[in-house]
């Protein structure tokens, strides 16, 4: 399974930004789906997750009204919409698929707000 994430850039403070992660390979069966970032300094976090099957979702506190997490089930794709940037919203974006099991992750997208 490959995650190829797209869609980050430089954007200023209130700013919108939406993120894409494609798939390719052998997948099956997707059970959870997610975003993490990562800023420079600090640990990986979770963003936002969603289940594929019933499509619950959870979110960070620090993005709780601002960002939307979806998913196209046929695509096997995933995407973050993000509103309202805030400069510490500025990391690297990874995509996360759980699939049987087994944890891949893509390569990352950059996201950077400006004040």
């Amino acid at each position: 399974v490959q995650l190829q994430a797209s869609g980050g850039g430089l954007v200023q403070a209130g700013g919108s930004l939406r993120l894409s992660c494609a798939a390719s390979g052998n997948i099956f069966s997707i059970n959870v789906m997610g975003w993490y970032r990562q800023a420079p300094g600090s640990q990986r976090e979770l963003v936002a997750t969603i289940i594929t099957s019933g499509g619950n979702t959870v979110y960070a506190n620090s993005v709780k009204g601002r960002f939307t997490i979806s998913r196209d089930n046929a695509k096997n794709a995933l995407y973050l919409q993000m509103n309202s940037l805030k400069p510490e919203d500025t990391a690297v974006y990874y995509c996360n698929y759980l699939v049987g099991g087994r944890s891949y992750w893509g390569q990352g997208t950059q996201v950077t707000v400006s004040s």
